[in-house]
C-alpha cells in the first residue's frame, strides 16, 4: 500500500492552522529536522537551539567543557517571538535554559534581566506524553516529562504558571478534531458517498490515547456519532501481557500521568475496547463496520 503525507499525522501536524504566528520568528525546541519541519508547517522564520546556543555562547553554562574560554560578543542579535516545543531535545540543560531565557527576556536573550514580562511570549507545545514504551522493560521519559520541567523551572524563578498558547498531540482535542477533517478529505478523495459516522482511536498509552479519544468523543458535534477508543498491550499499556479479563478495573490508573492543564476524569481512562494488539483493533473495526 502506498501512504500519502496527506494521510499520515505527527503531533506537531495541527500547527498547520496557526498561520498567525507563521511570520514570527520563532526558536524551535526538540530533536531531528526541527528548522525543516517548522517550515513545512508553514513557519517562515526559525531559530533552533543550536543556532541560539552559537550567537549567545554565554547562555550555555551547566556543560563546563562547552563553556567558552573567552568572552564573546555575538555577531548576529537573534530575537524571538515565540517558542515551538516539537519534542524532547537531545540536551535538557541547554534547551530549558535558552527557553527560558527567552521567555524572561521577552526574546532577546543577551539582554539584562529586567522587569519579567507576563504573559510571556506565546509557546506552542507538541506531545505531551509523560513515558513511553521502547525495548526497555519499564517506560521512558517522553516530551511530557520535559514540558514538566520547564514548567517547574519557569515557576520556580519567576512565581507564576507557564502559559501555552496550544497544546498539540494526544490527547488535545485539536488533534482529534484534525485528524477528523483529514479523514474526511481521504474520504472525499476515495470517493466515498456515504457519510463518516465513527472513528476509532487506537493506542497503547491510556493517558494520552484513550484519555483523548474519549475526551473527544464527550465534545462531538453532529458530523461524527462516536470516536471509539481501542487499547493494545504492546506498548505503555501492560507491555507484552495478555488482555485482561476485568477491563475497568485494569485501565483505571490512581496516578494521574497526563499534562497539568488537563482535568483527571478516571471514566475518560476506561477504554472502548482491550485487545492484544493493532491487528487485532483493526479487525474489530471492520467486523464493527460489517466489512470482514
Amino acid at each position: 500500500l502506498q501512504v500519502s503525507p496527506e494521510q499520515v499525522i505527527l503531533s506537531h501536524s495541527p500547527l498547520r492552522l496557526f498561520s498567525q504566528f507563521h511570520q514570527r520568528c520563532m526558536l524551535v525546541a526538540g530533536q531531528g529536522p526541527v528548522e525543516e519541519n517548522a517550515q513545512n508547517l508553514g513557519f517562515n522564520h526559525v531559530v533552533t537551539i543550536e543556532a541560539l546556543r552559537k550567537a549567545y555562547p554565554l547562555l550555555d553554562m551547566v556543560d563546563q567543557s562547552r563553556r567558552p574560554k573567552e568572552l564573546v560578543i555575538p555577531d548576529v542579535l537573534v530575537w524571538c517571538g515565540g517558542v515551538i516545543l516539537f519534542g524532547e531535545p537531545v540536551r535538557w540543560e541547554t534547551s530549558l535554559q535558552l527557553i527560558v531565557d527567552v521567555l524572561l527576556s521577552n526574546g532577546n536573550p543577551g539582554a539584562e534581566l529586567k522587569d519579567i514580562p507576563y504573559p510571556h511570549l506565546p509557546v506552542l507545545a507538541c506531545n505531551m506524553d509523560l513515558l513511553w514504551m521502547a525495548e526497555a522493560k519499564m517506560p521512558r521519559f517522553g516530551h511530557g516529562t520535559f514540558l514538566l520541567c520547564l514548567e517547574n523551572i519557569y515557576k520556580k524563578v519567576t512565581g507564576r504558571e507557564l502559559k501555552y498558547e496550544a497544546l498539540i498531540g494526544k490527547p488535545s482535542t485539536v488533534t482529534y478534531r484534525y485528524a477528523e477533517y483529514l479523514i474526511k478529505q481521504q474520504a472525499e478523495k476515495q470517493g466515498w458517498k456515504s457519510p463518516i459516522r465513527r472513528l476509532y482511536a487506537v493506542g497503547d498509552n491510556p493517558m494520552s490515547d484513550i484519555y483523548g479519544a474519549n475526551l473527544y468523543n464527550s465534545y462531538l458535534n453532529n458530523t461524527v456519532e462516536s470516536c471509539e477508543s481501542i487499547l493494545v498491550c504492546t506498548g505503555v499499556y501492560r507491555h507484552n501481557a495478555d488482555v485482561p479479563s476485568n477491563r475497568k478495573e485494569c485501565t483505571m490508573e490512581s496516578v494521574f500521568h497526563g499534562h497539568r492543564d488537563f482535568c483527571f476524569d478516571p471514566s475518560l481512562l476506561e477504554a472502548s475496547y482491550i485487545v492484544q494488539d493493532v491487528n487485532e483493533a483493526v479487525q474489530l473495526a471492520f467486523k464493527k463496520e460489517n466489512w470482514s
